[in-house]
């Protein structure tokens, strides 16, 4: 399976809502560029930290995807449902490294202005 095929099938999965986490890879390393910059490595840690927006998906469009050998770039619009709030749409760019048909890498890129803030702290 080439770098694309990763890519489109983990896509796949996601659109689907089934089996996409079997294309992350267990030390998978994950980076989100959105203020402050959030970094966790693991495929245990990355599930946790990232429950919340997956759980929020409604639909996934990947807009474009770009491949050179192991790494690829997907610009995507992920249409979203918050508990109790507006349907949101962001549109990301997302930074993979694919190795043995796995991601192993993922970093990101969106703006996060359309995300409800959590309620300050008193």
């Amino acid at each position: 399976m080439t770098t694309k095929d990763t890519i489109r099938a983990y896509f796949d999965s996601l659109k689907q809502k089934s089996g996409w986490e079997t294309f992350l890879a267990d030390g998978m390393a994950f980076t989100s560029f959105v203020t402050p910059i959030k970094q966790v490595v693991g495929k245990s840690a990355y599930l946790e930290s990232t429950s919340r927006f997956f759980s929020m998906i409604t639909a996934v469009e990947v807009k474009d995807l770009i491949v050179d050998g192991d790494r690829a770039c997907a610009l995507t619009r992920y249409q979203l449902q918050p508990p109790g709030g507006p349907a949101i749409e962001s549109h990301v760019a997302e930074v993979f490294k694919v190795r043995n048909e796995k991601i192993s890498s993922l970093e990101i890129y969106f703006d996060s202005a359309p995300f409800p803030k959590p309620p300050a702290a008193a």
